[in-house]
Order: structure tokens, then sequence, then C-alpha cells
């Protein structure tokens, strides 16, 4: 979005998404236009600049307790502890085992002068993600609680705050458990706290919409995408939160990577009530498009709405979002395609996570995150279990990842309307907050419901239909451990399993395989998905060619894991009907409850482990069948201590062939002559 920036410390966010509207109201809906509808342009344009983004990350007081009176202003909090923002209380606790981490209350306080030269403009206190009740006060008046721990969320602030003047913020945050909230119980730490995001935004009075879920306000739908044109219908959500009509018109303009103009509309002005809102649609084509093309080309265009007084010829707020033109489709018997292509989506899920911070990752986490994804050559990401912070989608953006994007809704649910209530709002805000991603190819509405009853298929329906009502151009998806004909699996347009065979039962060799021919021969319609596959391994234990261990024992041999994994890619590469990949995990992350793997409070399944110090062996594996980077790597180089006279040695490679040398002694062995990478 176009802006200017006040920051009170470096740690921004790269993507300045605009999240929101305002108090309901009447809503119209007009299009039109009034300019040409398509032009190119070598002139770069430049989006006016209206809005201030103020960041509010430093300066925080914290206890970890409830406090009675903490949200007046004058309260006394100056033997709190002094934290910035992104934070949790369950950085340690939460990942040293025992399942006892706390889970309750904690307060948050700060001090803020808004500055004097934004009188007259409208401020809004925006959440990037807190854990998972959320309640904000301002200058001792309470202006709304947030249900939900990973969506953003904000507060029209603009009655209670003094601009010029000192102002008192308090929050109060709880990950306590509710049981009307998803997830009521999940595989890993709930951490508590403030653990993204915040910061304070000033708008115009005549905006683009500021509650909208939080969204941003502007939604780029695209359609006939093909190498010769594509058509982009702009809706923009505005509002006049003036007292009196005004005369309005949108202009919204799109841009390529450069920046010059590749389509330009604006519609007539029509009045707006005052305390109202209205829709504008508007129909640009792009002659040429430059594709999204996944790896190989992750080309964005910009789309800028700028919203016109029309009788005072002002522009009063301005909006831009990131704009990838592709086309998305899974067909049951060659799997996923973009743009027309089949597409192998082969790649990994990932947790928020990391060791000594727990949630409260900054950008240069989430980017290193990436680096080590794109390394390992993934061309897709499963964001399991929620929503993730902006930073990863937008990473997935520039790096030509697919993302499957999903709620929190795990293992269980309750069956009350407060529950479905809150599930359907989470799903809302995920896909209103993420609808202009062009990497977000899936919506999940669950993982892993353990009761395939009528209450829980009664929610999935309702969330299935959530997805074709909000976002018909994207795809449902569910991660199911149940029967393959589980009703459970039976609402979303495809479906993935969660498969452990050879960690949780089963045999890693040959079961994966038997399992995906049986269904699809007995289903061959059904769109499948391997969602979730994996087995854990602790660096500092080995052994050569073990035995698969006791999956809660003590003892995870990391090639243990790499046989695993050696053993399911082989399964899953030949059978181009399964549309989907997904490795557990890309990350070691915490689940406090755990003991196993002689880690406690860990789940060990992670190719890298939790503080991304190590790849572990089966990182290598991937990366040598995954990417196109040259690979070469020596597997159990951690075992150092060994006690037989003999070993084998081997390596993960995608060169054509490599040498060995010991002593001076050297043997060449060809790789393998049934696929063009893998192990020699």
């Amino acid at each position: 979005m176009s802006e200017k920036a006040i920051p009170e410390s470096a740690n921004l966010p790269t993507r300045r998404a605009v999240l929101g509207g305002m108090a309901a109201g009447v809503v119209a809906t007009f299009a039109g236009g009034s300019s040409a509808s398509a032009c190119t342009s070598a002139v770069p344009y430049a989006a006016p600049q209206t809005r201030v983004r103020m960041d509010l990350n430093t300066g925080w007081r914290f206890i970890r307790q409830d406090v009675s009176g903490a949200q007046a202003t004058g309260f006394d909090d100056s033997g709190w502890s002094s934290v910035n923002t992104p934070h949790t209380w369950n950085a340690v606790d939460g990942a040293d085992g025992g399942g006892n981490y706390y889970r309750g209350v904690g307060w948050y306080r700060r001090h803020y002068t808004v500055p004097a030269d934004l009188n007259g403009k409208m401020l809004f206190l925006q959440f990037a993600g807190a854990n998972q009740v959320t309640d904000v006060w301002v200058n001792g008046t309470h202006l709304g609680q947030h249900k939900g721990g990973y969506s953003r969320f904000r507060f029209n602030a603009t009655a209670s705050l003094h601009v010029g003047g000192d102002n008192v913020i308090a929050v109060k945050v709880t990950n306590a458990n509710d049981p009307d909230i998803a997830p009521l119980d999940a595989d890993y730490t709930f951490d508590g706290g403030i653990y993204r995001n915040v910061s304070l935004w000033a708008v115009d009075k005549l905006q683009v919409q500021m509650l909208d879920y939080a969204g941003p306000g502007i939604y780029l739908r695209q359609s006939n995408v093909t190498s010769s044109s594509a058509t982009v219908t702009v809706t923009t959500k505005l509002w006049n939160n003036n007292t009196a009509a005004t005369s309005v018109a949108v202009r919204t303009v799109i841009t390529d990577a450069a920046g010059a103009v590749v389509a330009d509309k604006q519609s007539a002005a029509q009045s707006v009530a005052a305390a109202t809102g209205v829709q504008v649609a508007q129909t640009l084509t792009i002659a040429d498009p430059h594709l999204w093309n996944g790896l190989k080309n992750p080309y964005l265009y910009n789309a800028t709405v700028e919203i016109h007084d029309a009788s005072a010829n002002t522009v009063t707020d301005t909006v831009t979002e990131r704009l990838g033109l592709r086309g998305i489709a899974v067909d049951p018997a060659t799997g996923f395609h973009l743009n027309g292509a089949a597409l192998g989506l082969h790649g990994v899920n990932l947790h928020q996570d990391r060791a000594v911070k727990g949630w409260a990752v900054n950008d240069a986490d989430h980017t290193q995150d990436f680096d080590l994804i794109t390394e390992i050559g993934a061309t897709t990401i499963r964001m399991a279990h929620y929503q993730h912070d902006q930073k990863d989608y937008d990473l997935a953006d520039e790096r030509g990842l697919v993302v499957w994007a999903e709620i929190p809704l795990v293992n269980h649910v309750t069956n009350s309307a407060a529950f479905t209530a809150s599930s359907q709002n989470q799903l809302r805000e995920l896909i209103r907050q993420n609808y202009n991603h062009p990497s977000i190819a899936f919506w999940g509405i669950g993982n892993e419901q353990r009761n395939d009853d009528t209450a829980t298929n009664t929610l999935l329906t309702s969330l299935a239909s959530i997805v074709a009502s909000e976002d018909p151009d994207r795809i449902s998806t569910y991660a199911s451990n149940l029967g393959d004909n589980a009703q459970v699996g039976r609402h979303s347009q495809v479906t993935g399993w969660n498969k452990y065979y050879g960690w949780y039962g089963g045999s890693k060799d040959g079961d994966l395989s038997t399992w995906a021919d049986n269904l699809h021969t007995s289903d061959p319609s059904r769109k499948i998905a391997v969602s979730e596959y994996g087995a854990g391994a602790n660096t500092a234990q080995h052994a050569l060619n073990p035995p698969a261990p006791s999956a809660g024992g003590p003892w995870h041999p990391e090639e243990y894991q790499s046989l695993f994994h050696e053993a399911a890619w082989k399964q899953l590469a030949p059978r181009p009907y399964v549309w989907g990949t997904f490795v557990w995990n890309m990350f070691d992350f915490a689940v406090d409850s755990r003991n196993e793997g002689s880690q406690p409070g860990l789940n060990d399944k992670g190719l890298v482990t939790r503080d991304r110090k190590t790849r572990k062996d089966a990182f290598y594996w991937y990366k040598a069948n995954w990417s196109p980077a040259p690979t070469l790597y020596i597997t159990s180089r951690r075992w150092t201590q060994r006690t037989t006279a003999a070993t084998e040695l081997k390596v993960y490679s995608n060169a054509a062939q490599v040498t060995a040398t010991l002593n001076g002694t050297w043997a060449l062995r060809p790789a393998p002559t049934t696929s063009s990478h893998g192990p020699t």
C-alpha cells in the first residue's frame, strides 16, 4: 500500500498490507469506468502517499499473570518486565517437556504519543497476531476483543487516542484453553503473547474499508488468463466516514515490475452517503501478460487503487497489492497444473516455531526459513496448521512456491454455535486477508479430525461452502488421518492424507505406494495428496541401517530418517496422480508434551534442526532429488565415534557420476540409472 512510515524501530514488516474496514452500513455496488480499461505506458507510476504506519513494537511493559485494573491509564506498571514485540511467554517452558507450560493471562502496556500532524485522520491499532484471546484498551477505553490466535486484527482507536499527547495502550492476552475456539488441542505448543508485530495506522475518513475481516479492502480476481491476455476484476470496498455525503471516484492502476502502467481505469464519480460503504468493481485487461510461473518465474505486478474525493479533486486513500497472473487446476490422473502445464508439487510442512524464540520470530527468521526451503528445491509449502504471518505468504509469492494455507481446525471440535462461528470467522479472516497472494492455490478447512460424526461433518460442510462463496477460483482441501472413505475427507474439492507408514506402524517399503494405488484404482476421480509423511531423527544418535525405532521411544537414529525418506520418495515420485506431497516437517518444532528421541519437548521429524543450524542427512536426499543445484553430500558425517572396522559410505548426489578416494585408492560408481537423482 502507499504510505509514509514513522518507525520506532528497525523491526518493520516488509509487506504493509491494508487490513480492514469500518462499522457496518449500507453496501451498494456500482461498476463503471470513465477512462480506458487498458493502456501501456513506459512512464513509471508513482502512487500517491496517503497512509501513515507507525511501528509500535518497542517499549512495552509485560507481566505474566492476570492483574486487576491494569487497563487503567494511571496503573503503576513500573515493576513489570521491559519487552519488545514480537514476544511470547512460552519460548522456554513451551519446549522443555512435561506438558506443563504456562497457559493463562499476560498483560502488556505501553505509552505512545500520536504525531500532532495526524489530527483529523482515523487511527487504527493493528495486531499481526496474538494468541489467542486479546482485549485492547486505549486510555482506559475498551476497544474490543479478538478471538483466534493466528490472524491479524485491528480496532478503530480514533475516538480514544489523544493526537499530540501521551496515550496508554493496554493489552490483555490469554492462551488458556477455550472450548469455543479452534484449535482445542494439537501436536504443537500453543505459545501465548503478542507474538507478531504491532502498529498504528492513520487513514483518511474517505478510505478503503479498514475492518473487513482485516483484509486488504481490495480484491483482485483474475480470469481468462492466457499468454495473450488476462482479465482482472478489482473489487474495492470503500467507506465514507465523513458526516456528509461525498462525491467519490475510484481509479485502479496496474503496473509491471518496472513500474510501467499496463492497465488504468477510473470509475465515474458517484455520491456516497455519510457513514456508508460501497463496493466498486472494475474490470481491466492486461495484454501479453507476464505470468506468475512458480519457481521458474514468479513474476509480480502491482495493482493500486486510489480513492478520489471528486468534489475536492484530491486522492484521499491509496492501497497497493501484488498481482500474480496464473491459472491453477488439479487433475485426478495428472496432478497439479500451473498455467496449463503439469507441475509436481513436492515440498514441506512449515510451523512458525524456532529455538529460543518460540513463535516470536521476525522477518529475518522467516527469510532464513524460506532460504532453506528454496535450497532443498521444494515447489510447495503447506503452512500448517494455521494462518501464518504475512511475511511467509509474501516470500512464497516472491520465490514462486505454491501454498496450501489453512485454518487451525485440528483434532477435535466442540458441538456448539460459538465454536462453529469462531471456526467460520477464522476461515473468512484467512481468505480475505490473503486473497491477493498468487502463491496460494489451496484453502485448507481442517486437519485430522478425530471423529467422523455429524457435528464434525456439519462444520466441515459449512467451511467448504465458505471457500466456494468467498473464493470460487481457488481449491478447498483437507488433511485426513482417517480411512479412505471417511466422510471428513469428502467435503473439500481435493484431499490429502497424513500417512506415516514405517513410523507409526506399517512398513516404509511399499505400504505407501500400495495405499495410493489402491485408492486411485478404486476411486479414480478422487484428487489425492500425501499431506504429511515423516520420521524423527536426533542428529546425535546413529546406527548403520537401523530397523524402525519406537516412535515414542528415546532412540531416533538419524540414519533411519534417511532410510524412511529414501523409501517414501521412491514410491511417491513416479505417481503423478498424487497431486502434492508434503514432508512432515521442514524444521523440528516445540511440542511440550512430547518426550522422545532423547529430546523432551520436541517433535524431531524436521529435515532441519529447530535452531536452523543443522541440515539433517534427509535434507540432502531431497536436495539431490528436487534441486537443480549440483549436490554431493556424504551421509552420517556426524557419526564420528564408530566401533567397527568397516562401514558403509553413502552419498546423496544428482551428479552423473561420483568418485570416492580413500588413502589414494579411488573407485568410480555411476549414479543410479533408474533416476536422474538419488543416492550413490
